[in-house]
Parts: structure tokens; sequence; C-alpha cells
């Protein structure tokens, strides 16, 4: 049997995962386990045999059934493949862990703390690894960690204007995505010139979350998302920024509770909540409904809000990234931020744009633009090899 590694990226809707081998370049099997909490489904996109919509033995499985289940199908369809190491996204480091680490119980005890900071994503994160731990307990597991890339950005860019002792104990802008960035700012230099790889970049990762990284030399130094997932841009069913009025005014007036918040701001606002169609921009785009456009102008336009901060807090723009679902794929949407980016000197070709790219900016634009694909499964899989 030939070493492979297991890299697994669970969020709340969707189970993602890739094999590789241990050593190499390549990928053995890629795949997703799609509408988790519904009607979960297995597909396997990429290596072996194509496997499409293949449901788990299970009545409403949870998280750790629907990892223990792919762990299992995976061993069954790869026989000849020995999996020595397991990575894993784990959304929320927060202000201790900035680099990857091999998971322990102390650890694991650790992450556990901080599911306050993220209740949407950590516990899923964590059910994963303890699948993982009790399919395969002799297995060495990693955790990388989403807000790792924007540990080190300057103080002032972490800090709310809050009284000193609540930052002190932790409530902080943090930043996500972090994977995400990392991989991408890994490849700037293959996209751009020297000079506006190492300059200033905004990376604007477009898909069900959505955040934009101010860059510069490749590293963070501003983000959207701030203490949680929900700040900053406006997205697929999170309202983005708000006025903190707002949430004060929806428990005075409504009787919201903190979980009635939570809920309403996280999964039945942003491009769902304000078109009452769909948080899907296929979806949108092909409506003729009112509703569907006012979503669609509203969420353009809070990205090019939202560039424009980050340009201010980078003293300047060299280059936009679009990367991420909607980044790489919605044309239309693109071209439009770009257009609301004219002010800044930013030129799009309209027929690279319409191509996806890989430069879809005008010869000449002082703002140079690209589209990226993202790899967070890579990322995790280059720190697994690392640290086993």
């Amino acid at each position: 049997m030939s070493a492979a590694l297991l890299v697994l990226n669970i969020g709340s809707s969707t189970i993602k995962f890739a094999l590789y081998p241990q050593e190499g370049r390549g990928v053995i099997a890629r795949g997703r386990i799609e509408d988790v909490g519904h009607e979960p489904a297995l597909i396997i996109s990429e290596g072996g045999d194509a496997l499409e919509g293949a449901r788990p033995p299970h009545d409403k499985p949870q998280i750790r059934d629907l990892t223990i289940w792919l762990l299992e199908t995976l061993a069954a369809r790869f026989k000849d493949r020995q999996i020595t190491g397991i990575g894993h996204r784990v959304v929320h480091g927060g202000p201790d862990f900035a680099e990857p680490l091999l998971v322990t119980s102390e650890i694991l005890d650790a992450l556990d703390r901080l599911t306050p900071l993220a209740p949407q994503h950590q516990p899923h994160n964590l059910a994963g690894i303890r699948a993982a731990q009790e399919l395969w307990p002799g297995i060495p597991q990693v955790a990388c960690f989403d807000t790792a890339f924007h540990h080190a950005r300057p103080r002032l860019s972490k800090l709310f204007a809050l009284p000193r002792a609540l930052s002190d104990e932790g409530i902080l802008r943090y930043g996500f995505h972090g994977l995400s960035y990392a991989h991408i700012a890994r490849l700037l230099p293959a996209a751009f010139d020297a000079e506006t790889a190492a300059g200033k970049v905004i990376v604007a990762h477009l898909g069900s979350g959505v955040s934009l990284c101010g860059m510069e030399g490749g590293r963070s130094v501003s983000t959207t998302m701030g203490f949680t997932a929900l700040d900053g841009v406006m997205m697929g069913t999170r309202c983005g920024q708000i006025d903190p009025g707002v949430l004060i005014h929806l428990m005075r007036e409504k009787g919201l509770d903190a979980d009635g918040l939570e809920t309403l701001l996280g999964k039945q606002s942003g491009l769902l909540g304000v078109s009452g169609i769909s948080n899907d921009m296929r979806a949108l785009s092909a409506s003729d409904a009112p509703q569907a456009g006012e979503a669609i102008a509203l969420f353009a336009a809070s990205i090019v809000h939202h560039i424009g901060a980050l340009a201010a807090d980078l003293g300047g723009l060299d280059a936009l990234v679009f990367t991420a679902g909607i980044g790489e794929h919605d044309a239309p949407l693109r071209l439009r931020v770009m257009q609301g980016l004219a002010w800044l000197g930013l030129a799009p070709d309209e027929a690279a744009n319409a191509a996806n790219g890989p430069i879809i900016s005008r010869t000449g634009s002082r703002i140079a633009a690209a589209v990226i694909p993202t790899d967070e499964e890579a990322e995790i899989r280059d720190s697994l090899r690392a640290l086993i």
C-alpha cells in the first residue's frame, strides 16, 4: 500500500475532502458531502470512479456520523492507499494559535473553549477531528486555522472601540478565510509582475461566505471579517456590516433574544434575506424579480465599499484578485465591481473577464485585476506534510 494524506474541510452545510499522495504532486480523489443537515449526498468529483449522490446509511446523520461514513467509504474505495495523516480546517484559533499544529487532547480541549467565538463553525470542525480519532485513533491529525493568516496584523487593525478589558479577554477583530488567503498569497508572484505581487493587493474571497483581505508583501494588513464571520461584506445568508443599534432595536421592539438574532443575522439575511428568493447568485441572476436585482446590486455595492476601505488601510492599491466560487465564476458580478472601482484607475478587460481571466484588467490599467482559483485543501495538505 502507498501512503496518502486526507484533508477534511468541514462546514455547516458541506464537508469537502481531498486525498493526496504523501509525497509528490497531484490528487488521488476530491469531492464533498453536500446538503449536510438535510439530505446529505456524497460526490467524488475527481480521482477514481466518479460517484454522484451516494446517501449515508443513517437517518438525519450528524457531522460525526457523516465523517465516519466518509472515511469508511474512502478506505473501501482506495484499498491500495494507507492514510498516514489527516489535516483539518479549523475556523477559529483564537488569540493564541497562529500556526498549524498536531492535535492532542489538550489542544482539542483548548479549541473547544473557542466555540463561543465561532458557534456556527467550530463545533463542526472539532466533530470531524473527534470522529477521525474514534475510527482511526493512531493516525496523526493536524489543525490549520482560518484566523492564523491574519494573526500578525497591526494591533490597531484588531481593536474595537470598546473598553480595554474586553480586548484583553479576546474580543478582537480576528479575520477569517485565512487558508484561502494564504494560498492566494503564494500564487501572486505567478499571476503578476514581481513589483505588483509584492505590493498592495486586495483579495476578494467571494463564496457563500464573503470577506476581503488587504495584503502587502503577501501578508495580511487588514480584513473585513472581525470577531465573527458575520461582519464585513454582505453574504449569501449573513448580513455583513450592520449598525449595532439595529440589534438593540430588534431586541426591544421584536423581542429577539441572542439565539433569534444569531439565526436572523447568520441564516436569514444577506442575498437570501434581501431577495426573498435564494442565497445562490446563479438563481438570482436568472430571476426577473426586482428583489433579485436589488440583492445583487446591494452585494456588489457592499464589495466596492469595503474595497475602498481596505485601499485606504493599505494606502493605495496595486492589484485586485477575485477568488472562491462566486469570485472565480461570476463574470457579470466581477465586471460590476470593477466598474465601481474606475475611480481607482481599474480598467476592466470585458472579454478577458467573460472568459474568466486569469488577467481581467486592460493593459495600462493603473490597477491590475485577476481571477485566481483558491485551494484551501492544498494549503492544509502542505501543512500536514510539514508536521507529520
